[in-house]
C-alpha cells in the first residue's frame, strides 16, 4: 500500500489547520501553519475561492485520513464497519479510527505524534498483553495492556519519557515507571479531541 512521502506541513496546510504530524515542531514557530496559514500551490493565498457542500465534505474527510495516518481504501472499510455496527456510523468511525494500536500509543505518550508512533510500532517496540505487536492497525480493547518491550526499555526515547508527567483521555491510564498503558474502556464520542466534523463524512459516503 502506497504512503504519502512528501512534505508534513503542506498537509497542515492543505487543511487549514495544525495535524499535529510533526510531534514538537508543530508546537514551535517553527511551524509552517505559524509562518503561511495558507494552502500551498499557486492559488493557496486567494481568498475568493469557497468551497462547495462536497468540497467541505471531502476536506473533512482527508482531513480525518490525515490525523490518524490512514490511507483512502482502509477509510473506507473502517467506514463500511462503522455503518453496519450498533449505533452512530460517525461516532462508531471515529472510535475505530481512536482504538488503533498506533493511536493509542500516541495517546499514552510513548510517541511525539501519531506518525512517530506508526514507526515504533513497526519496529516492534511494543507488546500487547505481553505478545509482541508490530501492526499499527491493530484494534485495542477494554483491557488491554500496551507496554515498551523490555529490550527497548533502554532507549534513549523512551528513558525520557519515564521523568515526563503525561495527559492522557479518560479511556487509557498510564505508569510511566513501568512504561505501559491500559486501555480502561472503549472511548466515546466526548472523550474524542480530535477537531473532526464526523457528520459532514457521513453525508459525502451517503451520496
Amino acid at each position: 500500500m502506497s504512503r504519502y512521502t512528501g512534505p508534513s506541513c503542506r498537509l497542515c496546510r492543505r487543511e487549514g489547520q495544525k495535524l499535529f504530524l510533526k510531534g514538537e515542531r508543530c508546537y514551535s514557530t517553527k511551524c509552517a501553519m505559524e509562518k503561511r496559514s495558507y494552502a500551498p500551490g499557486q492559488h493557496g493565498n486567494d481568498r475568493r475561492v469557497k468551497l462547495s457542500n462536497y468540497g467541505l465534505q471531502l476536506r473533512e474527510k482527508q482531513k480525518a485520513k490525515r490525523f490518524y495516518g490512514v490511507q483512502e481504501t482502509q477509510f473506507r472499510n473502517y467506514f463500511e464497519k462503522a455503518e453496519r455496527a450498533k449505533g452512530q456510523t460517525g461516532e462508531n468511525l471515529l472510535v475505530a479510527l481512536e482504538t488503533r494500536l498506533d493511536n493509542a500509543v500516541f495517546r499514552m505518550g510513548f510517541a511525539s505524534s501519531r506518525k512517530e508512533a506508526r514507526q515504533l510500532v513497526l519496529h516492534g517496540h511494543f507488546t500487547v498483553n505481553g505478545r509482541k505487536q508490530n501492526i499499527p492497525s491493530m484494534a485495542v480493547k477494554a483491557g488491554d495492556v500496551i507496554k515498551v518491550k523490555e529490550k527497548s526499555v533502554s532507549s534513549p526515547k523512551f528513558k525520557e519519557i519515564r521523568d515526563m508527567s503525561i495527559s492522557t483521555p479518560n479511556w487509557i491510564s498510564v505508569d510511566t515507571d513501568k512504561l505501559e498503558g491500559r486501555v480502561l474502556a472503549m472511548p466515546k464520542r466526548e472523550d474524542i479531541d480530535t477537531p473532526i466534523q464526523e457528520r459532514l463524512i457521513v453525508e459525502l459516503y451517503s451520496k
